[in-house]
């Protein structure tokens, strides 16, 4: 198969679904450009601040998204289940499903006055809702900030030549920063001065790689994680997050530019099987695909930083629908790079990216190709660490009545790093992919009865969020089957719990609706 039709129906495809599907969201939430936004109304200087300009907030944006997720699931999914399959969820999955929510996050939590969508659960459905979904999410994301940290420490270690400008950013990032809302420079100047600056970094990493241990980085990543949280968005998290972007783009675009120079040719089969002993391609594949088509953290980004930043509601389609399609390109680009590399020689799914990756950028990068695939994958991971951390931050506020955000963010520092260490959290990781796909249908259904009190359609959340129910409880009670027999208790028991969590709010949004409609009768 020619990887370069794949790109152009795939183009064709996602354009359409920016240019008329997500116009009718916006048509459905109503988007008012002279409405103010919370990073106006609720402007403390910490937290809600309107972005310089849209492009800023759409870099923190799909920066935080991103993660490792859209590349680590496509290849897994196209080693175990051939290219098509993974390819057709990513395309439909961001068109119908990933875009509707996140779009309708960010929008909802802006017209809630940037409230997380635990809050809005509570407005929406009850509190009970709020409290059992807010603590859920607060153990995810602490589960979350260990694994994404424990990854980036161990990239460190593996691959020195990234510790310069993945560290060294940091203070870059600080200096865009102050060069943008202190002294209020040219936004073009200011970018182009801290792309130099980055660029440099590379150079110099690659010439002075970083050694050191695991335990060393690690902690230093936390305390980069615990700055980033209670520093003001404007000071690191968000020009930090927009320098990164554009390293994402240009390895993107660079990714997309070898394959039209190159059209390497995809060797691995379209489709193996259905069946296969560590799962059925229903619902196994759609929770092993999360960031790439939909993912419940993407409703944590949008409604927990980027609506507290939303300058204008005109670029909540750009931002919310806007970045899911980029991410959506992402994964294809991950497809594409396992599909064109179909070799069991290669065990994981980093290496395989890279391996593919590099195939494809031969022509512009020579032999560096698998390098910049590491540099622009360990990227994902830190953005996804420092607003994850934030994020939890506010969760934390929330359920324990915290009112200093330097001790709530003590708190999920400790607890992040005592499952970071020792392995822990290998124990409970398998399960995170139903939990994160969880997270979506659950967010779906607080859409939909947010628009359900607004006397809103609720046709373009409500089906994708019973699609996504249904296929995540079916992916837990074969993971439940599979952990009860090899009697890992620990991980059957989590299961049970979010299959439980799931009944309880699926019992709380269906009372909801029917009480809703019963006044109309």
């Amino acid at each position: 198969m020619d990887s370069l039709i794949i790109v152009i129906i795939s183009g064709i495809l996602f354009f359409w679904a920016y240019r008329f599907y997500a116009h009718k969201l916006q048509q459905l939430w109503q988007i008012d450009p002279k409405r103010a936004t919370p990073a106006f109304s609720k402007y403390d200087s910490v937290d809600y601040v309107p972005a310089k300009n849209w492009l800023v907030l759409f870099g923190h944006h799909f920066a935080s998204i991103a993660g490792a997720g859209p590349i680590i699931g496509p290849v897994i999914a196209v080693m175990r289940w051939g290219w098509l399959p993974a390819l057709l969820w990513v395309i439909f999955g961001t068109i119908f499903i990933g875009g509707v929510h996140d779009f309708g996050s960010l929008i909802t939590s802006v017209r809630e006055g940037g409230s997380t969508v635990a809050e809005i659960a509570q407005r929406s459905i009850s509190r009970r809702a709020k409290i059992i979904f807010s603590l859920f999410v607060w153990l995810a994301l602490i589960l979350v900030i260990a694994v994404f940290a424990y990854l980036c420490a161990e990239t460190f270690v593996k691959e020195p030549k990234i510790v310069l400008p993945s560290l060294g950013l940091i203070p870059v990032a600080i200096l865009l920063g102050y060069l943008l809302y202190i002294l209020r420079l040219n936004s073009i100047l200011a970018t182009l001065l801290g792309l130099v600056l980055l660029v440099g970094l590379i150079f110099l990493g690659n010439a002075f790689p970083l050694k050191s241990n695991l335990m060393l980085w690690l902690i230093l990543l936390f305390i980069y994680s615990y700055f980033a949280s209670v520093l003001p968005v404007n000071i690191l998290l968000q020009p930090r997050d927009y320098l990164c972007s554009f390293l994402l783009f240009f390895g993107v675009g660079a990714g997309y530019l070898g394959l039209l120079l190159s059209r390497p040719k995809l060797v691995s089969p379209p489709f193996i099987k259905f069946a296969r002993s560590d799962g059925y391609l229903w619902p196994v594949l759609f929770v092993t695909i999360a960031c790439g088509a939909i993912s419940g953290f993407h409703a944590l980004i949008a409604s927990g930083t980027t609506s507290k930043q939303l300058p204008n509601e005109r670029f909540a389609k750009r931002i919310g629908y806007g970045g899911m399609v980029a991410e959506g390109l992402v994964a294809i680009l991950a497809i594409i790079s396992a599909g064109i590399l179909f070799s069991s020689d290669i065990s994981t799914p980093i290496a395989i990216f890279g391996q593919g990756y590099n195939i494809i950028v031969q022509r512009i990068f020579g032999n560096y190709g698998a390098i910049i695939a590491i540099t622009i994958l360990n990227a994902f991971i830190l953005t996804t660490l420092d607003t994850a951390t934030r994020i939890a931050r506010y969760l934390t506020e929330e359920l324990f009545r915290i009112k200093s955000r330097y001790l709530s963010t003590l708190i999920i520092v400790i607890l992040s790093s005592l499952l970071a260490t020792g392995g822990r959290w290998q124990k409970i990781w398998p399960a995170f992919g139903a939990s994160n796909q969880l997270v979506a249908a659950l967010a779906l259904f607080v859409l939909s009865c947010w628009l359900l009190s607004k006397n809103n359609t609720t046709r373009f959340t409500l089906l994708p969020a019973f699609f996504m129910l249904i296929t995540t409880v079916g992916a837990l009670v074969f993971q439940g089957v599979r952990y009860f027999r090899d009697k890992d208790i620990l991980l059957f028991l989590v299961v049970i719990f979010l299959i439980l969590l799931a009944g309880f709010m699926v019992y709380e949004v269906i009372s909801k609706i029917f009480i809703k409609r019963a006044r109309y009768v």
